[in-house]
């Protein structure tokens, strides 16, 4: 895979994990705008509302 691909799926990544590792509301909406920005179109063609709404579904599984 080129260089630039892997650390573009880092990127992305990264920001997966920070969302479902974090409960503070301000972070979470940060990095939903990363997700809705033009920087994170540029890194992936992840459906960025398809992300959230997952990762929304999922936070709500595990919260007690």
């Amino acid at each position: 895979m080129d260089p630039y691909q892997e650390l573009a799926n880092a990127i992305v990544l990264q920001a997966v994990k920070d969302y479902r590792m974090t409960d503070d509301e301000q972070e979470l909406r940060e990095i939903e705008y990363f997700f809705r920005s033009g920087w994170f179109g540029v890194l992936t063609k992840v459906d960025p509302d398809l992300l959230i709404t997952n990762l929304r579904k999922e936070k709500k599984t595990y919260d007690y």
